[in-house]
């Protein structure tokens, strides 16, 4: 009799586990590059558990130089991806049906990067700057614009900081939380300019999905902008979790670049600020999209006939609201 209650036991929860499976949501979500901690939210919140928390099967997936989320996205084979926000307004110039339902990051990390003794960015005016192809539809007109560069200015950039590091003169691009990493490993304590502090509008990292998905899977995608918003306050509280996750997916990424990484996301409130005191984590708002346009309008980026208005929507983000 005990044999037979025990073998009943084990079936139900059998089936109940089952059942449980079988009521999560399937997503699909790729990041922009390989795993580093500007993605530390997202990893958190597979390695706490907080997807299944939601009733979400997240299968996370690593972008990188070969891969084009949007086109994924667009071609059916993910169902989020995590695109800036002049990428997104590019792809509805192109009549690419898709919108963004929030943004990781309040500040564009992008930043303009100078050796010692360089005061401000108009002292590098006429001098010559490492700018990269893609940056010339991104933040090199806004500069020109602002500040009054010019192209002749520009040097190839080649992702590389040794040029940096060998000429005095040169200035660069880069990213806030990893090019300065590697220029004090040279042996310079550079000069930085978070250019999202000085006005430069767009977000970045936002979170993509087709409107189709939109329309049919909405609930589910509150529920995994819910869960990734406390990926990310519980990672920039302790992010052992997400790194170890991070490491596996990318095992060249080193524990001090990680910590380098999380240190000035909090330092420069990449995550944490701007409207994210008060709406919460991810959050976005008409005001900052409009504000993309108008820097695309002023620099001759924009395109007469496209309709940026369903570039993104915050109808998912408005309803999602966790504190930092």
């Amino acid at each position: 009799m005990n044999n037979i209650l025990t073998r009943l036991a084990l079936a139900f929860a059998s089936l109940v586990l089952a059942s449980t499976s079988a009521a999560q949501d399937k997503l699909r979500f790729s990041t922009d590059w390989l795993g580093e901690a500007e993605h530390g939210g997202f990893y958190q919140a597979q390695a706490e558990g907080i997807y299944k928390k939601y009733g979400l099967d997240v299968e996370l997936k690593s972008g990188g130089p070969q891969v084009n989320g949007l086109q994924l996205l667009a071609a059916g084979q993910l169902d989020i991806v995590m695109a800036d926000a002049l990428q997104v307004l590019s792809a509805i110039e192109q009549q690419i049906p898709v919108t963004a339902i929030a943004a990781t990051f309040q500040k564009n990390p992008a930043v303009i990067i100078a050796h010692p003794g360089v005061k401000s960015l108009t002292d590098l005016k006429g001098k010559p700057i490492a700018i990269s192809a893609a940056s010339n539809t991104t933040f090199w007109p806004w500069l020109k614009e602002r500040y009054g560069f010019g192209d002749e200015q520009k040097r190839p950039y080649a992702f590389s900081v040794q040029p940096f590091l060998v000429d005095p003169n040169l200035s660069q691009q880069g990213f806030v939380t990893s090019e300065p990493f590697s220029i004090e490993k040279g042996g310079i304590t550079p000069v930085v300019f978070l250019l999202a502090d000085l006005g430069y509008p767009p977000y970045s990292e936002t979170l993509v999905v087709t409107r189709d998905t939109l329309a049919k899977r909405g609930d589910a995608l509150r529920r995994f902008v819910q869960a990734s918003a406390e990926g990310w306050k519980s990672y920039l509280a302790n992010p052992a979790p997400g790194n170890a996750l991070i490491k596996k997916a990318n095992p060249q990424m080193g524990d001090d670049l990680l910590a380098y990484g999380v240190a000035k996301m909090k330092a420069y409130a990449i995550v944490e600020g701007g409207d994210a005191n008060t709406r919460g984590l991810l959050t976005m708002t008409d005001a900052r999209w409009r504000g993309a346009l108008a820097f695309l309008h002023a620099a001759g980026l924009s395109k007469p006939k496209a309709d940026y208005a369903k570039a993104w929507t915050l109808d998912i983000v408005n309803n999602v609201k966790v504190l930092p």
